[in-house]
């Protein structure tokens, strides 16, 4: 049967779209009052905005004809489904969303959800690391997610203490030199 006779399906573009990550199972998705906010704001624009938007370029296009050759209706369809993908996707999130504030915690010695430490990597190299949520983890920004193997052996530790990161090349050595909270509102 030649391709121009069967039908498109949902799952043939699901195979192109990257995975998102998940949670590891059992546990909690936490995140910060401002990725909570970054989230909510992009599940509304694209319920309140861009899905509209699309929903009247594809009704448009299909009342031109010949949807087969119609590129506006064509991609217009692709980007409706990416659209609620990402819309069914946010409202998991935000189901499963924990939010903690670190404000909370201003003050504190100890490393703890939402904390920028300072560390010394093997003696040799400081770095900044702000520990925050799956969903808002920022590389450029330093931001790194609380399950990451760095944040998981900082948690819990002090200023002064010196922790061991199992890595590929061998164990490193990190020495906190300082934790910090955001200040309380």
């Amino acid at each position: 049967m030649s391709k121009a006779f069967t039908r498109e399906t949902e799952a043939d573009d699901d195979d192109d779209a990257p995975a998102l990550p998940e949670l590891p199972a059992g546990t909690k998705n936490y995140i910060t009052p401002a990725g909570y906010a970054r989230l909510r704001a992009e599940l509304k624009a694209l319920v309140e905005r861009d899905r509209p938007q699309v929903v009247e370029t594809v009704s448009w296009a299909a009342s031109n004809g010949d949807r087969s050759e119609n590129g506006d209706y064509i991609y217009g369809k692709k980007r409706l489904r990416e659209i609620d993908r990402r819309i069914r996707f946010l409202g998991k999130r935000l189901d499963k969303a924990e939010v903690v504030d670190p404000a909370l915690q201003h003050g504190n010695d100890r490393v703890f959800f939402g904390a920028t430490v300072r560390y010394l990597e093997d003696g040799a190299q400081q770095r900044e690391v702000t520990i925050v949520g799956i969903d808002e983890v920022d590389l450029a920004r330093g931001a790194i997610s609380w399950i990451s193997p760095v944040a998981r052996v900082l948690l819990k530790s002090r200023v002064g203490d010196v922790v061991q990161l199992p890595a590929p090349g061998g164990v490193l050595e990190l020495e906190v030199l300082d934790v910090r909270y955001p200040a309380p509102r």
